[in-house]
């Protein structure tokens, strides 16, 4: 009875997909586009126009670390936002999106990373106007612009409910999912056995709070990320004069050149959005809770810091992904998806070395992204609750009980469930960023104008937004 629950083909599963169809089809996709562009519009495509600002604040934070010990970085909160990005949606995530949607789900990837990116500078940069004092640490998101901007405080709390579910719950079962099903391809390892002695470790993690969590995401992040990054190169190298092809199919299939099935274009954007705002989150409203915890001295810094990881996510990582299962060309098996086929498309290229590199990588991509994930449900969970006792409970849930749940549940339970959850706290973010831009609008051009003066190191203080600075607890 579980097993048929749990299975691909169950009713359960078969009424989750139908929902998650409907919110995507006739919502999220238009809200998410028309978002991006009009953010992208206000702030004079920002993104693209201030890059080598994002890798001087970037290079200056993780060099200089903080003179406030105590203070999680500039570089801690990139970490911990990469760690959740740079998960199984680079990995299974990516195969899952070229295995339905066709080689052209990967240009729809690219076209929400580059728009969306504008709406994750608006986010972050709100998460850090509003953020609030916790103790010798910040604490923010979107719950609290939200009830500090909007001053709506059941909207708040929805969004707080659903991203808890979301990421605490949802998110981690997937990344659960993955890890046991690389280390079963790999290893022949059984799925229980991995799921507990993740939970085990995972608990003991998320149980540290943020600071035990940024030191290890600081670490785990550069490996994973160059260690991967690395191997893609290689693979690409070696099949160079594949590259062109695999560009042209990307694109040509993006619009349904060549194929013959009526709905073809539609199911390649909407399964290629889809997977690449659970890769890169931008304009969902999980980064700015991490964003909310770095000291910096304005915040439009961690705004143009957390928009390079988008880029980070899916056009450097996602990409190393793509053009490797597509030189492969096993997506055209249909037996073959998630993690399974980016792990068949690696042997096919470098032999058995490239499923064990694969379920290491992943291990590291995976556990980082429970890690991360939980953190963004903690934020909430405080932000509804001060009880010791429902935080514990909440730990207890997202370290173990999701871990153990995605290690037996089907591909397509988790990732149905997950598309749900997505769609839910996506849209009550894009309402509350669309209603409180102008502020992130004016922070930038604050920003801008420091450094036209010949700042170096601008700052904020909240008496220069009169109308806000009762509603503001930071930035004396």
């Amino acid at each position: 009875m579980i097993s048929e629950l749990f299975s691909a083909g169950g009713w359960l599963n078969n009424a989750i997909m139908q929902v998650s169809d409907f919110l995507w089809t006739y919502i999220l996709i238009a809200a998410l586009i028309g978002c991006g562009i009009y953010f992208s519009w206000r702030l004079r495509f920002a993104q693209f126009r201030m890059l080598r600002e994002m890798f001087r604040l970037l290079g200056d934070s993780a060099a200089k670390g903080t003179s406030h010990h105590k203070h999680v970085s500039s570089f801690q909160a990139f970490a911990v936002s990469v760690a959740t990005r740079v998960g199984t949606g680079n990995l299974a995530g990516v195969a899952t999106a070229i295995a339905i949607g066709g080689p052209g789900a990967v240009f729809w990837m690219w076209v929400i990373a580059i728009i969306g990116a504008a709406s994750a500078f608006v986010e972050s940069t709100l998460a850090q106007l509003f953020k609030r004092r916790d103790g010798h640490s910040f604490i923010g998101g979107p719950a609290y612009y939200i009830l500090h901007g909007l001053h709506c405080r059941w909207m708040a709390a929805l969004f707080a409910v659903l991203i808890s579910i979301t990421f605490g719950l949802s998110y981690n079962s997937i990344q659960s999912n993955t890890i046991c099903s690389a280390m079963k391809q790999a290893f022949g390892w059984n799925e229980w056995i991995v799921g507990a002695v993740l939970a085990v470790t995972a608990l003991f993690i998320v149980f540290g709070g943020i600071h035990r969590i940024a030191r290890i995401s600081s670490v785990l992040v550069p490996i994973m990320a160059i260690g991967y990054f690395i191997l893609a190169l290689f693979i690409v190298l070696i099949n160079i004069s594949q590259l062109p092809h695999i560009i042209a199919l990307i694109v040509k299939s993006a619009f349904g050149f060549g194929q013959f099935a009526g709905g073809a274009i539609g199911m390649t954007m909407m399964t290629g959005i889809k997977r690449g705002l659970f890769s890169n989150e931008a304009g969902e409203g999980s980064a700015p809770n991490v964003a909310a915890t770095a000291h910096v001295s304005h915040p439009v810094k961690q705004g143009l810091v957390q928009t390079l990881s988008v880029f980070t996510d899916t056009l450097l990582v996602c990409s190393c992904a793509a053009f490797i299962i597509l030189i492969s060309g096993l997506y055209e098996t249909s037996e073959l998806n998630g993690i399974i086929l980016t792990h068949s498309a690696l042997q096919s290229e470098v032999g058995n070395v490239g499923p064990i590199f694969v379920a290491i990588d992943n291990f590291l991509f995976a556990f980082s992204s429970i890690i991360g994930n939980y953190y963004y449900g903690e934020a909430n969970i405080r932000f509804l609750t001060q009880k010791k006792w429902v935080l514990n409970v909440f730990r207890v849930l997202a370290g173990g009980v999701v871990v153990m749940f995605g290690a037996i549940a089907s591909l397509d339970l988790v990732w149905n469930f997950g598309d749900v959850c997505m769609a839910l706290i996506t849209a009550c973010n894009l309402i509350a960023i669309t209603m409180l831009g102008k502020y992130a609008f004016t922070l930038l051009n604050d920003y801008r104008e420091q450094k036209r003066r010949g700042v170096a190191e601008p700052t904020f203080h909240r008496d220069q937004l009169p109308t806000l600075s009762r509603d503001i607890d930071c930035w004396e």
